[in-house]
């Protein structure tokens, strides 16, 4: 009785803050200072199509490097606590096999969904998309892996090492663009071409690939380190 009564009072103060938030909500006509710069001048001073993207990765570099860094953390601290769980799998062969479709399906898909992360973080000055997105995209192709054959063991030196190179290629480039360009992870170290090409934004492709190795890195080592430890 007193989880029930208690649980009704939480819904009644969130239903309040709610309520109160909704009642005083009145819809900005303009934009503001900051905002009307990015809408105006993105396009003309990072020739990035996708004005989303180019705040996160040049005006919004220092945040996205600690999105990055938590994400890591995130990684790391799974594997610490997962380490001591881990435990040989003797049962292995024991285990009931996957579906057929599932094995068979898997061989077809992950070269695909391989293809389509790299798309998504390689495009994402164009397209809604990047790093991050395309990231999860890659590391949901190791899940599949792992649905289709659960004793799998992917190398964790591997991952470390695409992890540790995106990562800190990521912070060599943020660096050059304070020595080359206007500051920190500025995209033009490198030329940005033509509105709306390919190889245009300045180095934001580069940098949003980057990004999406690493997201993808540390998604897979967080699933790997998952897969490993049995379930006690």
């Amino acid at each position: 009785m007193i989880k029930h009564v208690t649980a009704m009072l939480l819904l009644a103060v969130i239903g309040g803050i709610f309520f109160t938030l909704y009642s005083g909500y009145a819809p900005d006509t303009e934009l503001n200072t900051t905002a009307s710069y990015y809408a105006e001048n993105t396009a003309k001073d990072l020739g990035a199509t996708n004005i989303v993207t180019a705040i996160i990765v040049t005006y919004r570099g220092l945040d996205t490097l600690g999105e990055v860094t938590v994400l890591f953390l995130a990684a790391a601290v799974v594997g610490l606590v997962l380490a001591n769980s881990k435990v040989a799998d003797a049962n292995a062969h024991n285990r009931a096999p996957v579906g057929e479709l599932l094995a068979t399906g898997s061989r077809a898909l992950v070269p695909l969904i391989l293809l389509l992360g790299a798309y998504v973080f390689v495009n994402g000055h164009l397209t809604p998309g990047g790093g991050f997105q395309g990231g999860a995209i890659v590391a949901s192709a190791m899940l599949l892996l792992l649905l289709a054959n659960p004793v799998r063991r992917f190398s964790h030196r591997l991952i470390a090492v695409i992890e540790s190179f995106s990562g800190l290629t990521y912070v060599l480039l943020g660096i050059a663009g304070l020595f080359w360009a206007g500051g920190f992870l500025d995209n033009r170290i490198l030329p940005t071409g033509e509105l709306g090409a390919l190889f245009s934004a300045g180095a934001i492709p580069l940098i949003y690939s980057l990004i999406g190795l690493k997201v993808g890195a540390e998604f897979s080592s967080i699933l790997s380190n998952l897969s490993e430890t049995e379930e006690l």
